[in-house]
């Protein structure tokens, strides 16, 4: 039982440290994805190398992480409150042409990432874009003027097309 307390204290330690960095730090992979990708060597690695050489002691570390895992990612389809604790909410960095200096600042995002999904959005000034949203998974979505919204005034929310798929 020593296993199981011991990876779920260090998961949710690494999950919430995760989540403090900030989206922008870990890319196109979500918060789950990337502990797993921590945690598998290290729990796997302890019955090979530690000083517990049992392979029973892996096997339920690896099963601990997989269900916590699991339970995470329930937890987060079932509420919309945890998905936003887990893996926060889309900002919106530029607003009718206009950088959000403020939201730019908090998300550590510079003007030239910016200006990079934009040419690869086919705009080059900034006047063309009606949004420009850094997503919770660290990729920076842009909306260029004229094209429709889901909600006049606001920028579009993943789950709204959620839930028409539903």
């Amino acid at each position: 039982m020593d296993i199981v307390l011991r990876i779920t204290v260090v998961y949710l330690f690494v999950l919430v440290g995760l989540r403090i960095l900030g989206k922008r730090e870990f890319g196109q992979l979500s918060p789950l994805e990337l502990v797993s990708l921590l945690m598998i060597p290290e729990v796997v690695s302890q019955a090979m190398v530690g000083s517990d050489y049992s392979l029973t002691t892996g096997l339920a570390g690896l099963a601990t992480l997989l269900v916590l895992v699991f339970l995470t990612s329930l937890l987060v389809q079932r509420f919309e409150s945890v998905e936003h604790l887990i893996a926060g909410q889309p900002t919106v960095l530029v607003r009718d042409g206009e950088f959000i200096a403020r939201a730019m600042n908090r998300m550590r995002v510079t003007p030239e990432e910016v200006f990079t999904e934009m040419r690869k959005a086919g705009m080059e000034q900034l006047a063309e874009v009606k949004w420009a949203i850094l997503e919770p998974d660290g990729s920076i979505a842009i909306v260029a003027r004229g094209e429709p919204q889901s909600a006049p005034g606001a920028p579009p929310h993943p789950r709204d097309e959620r839930k028409k798929g539903i």
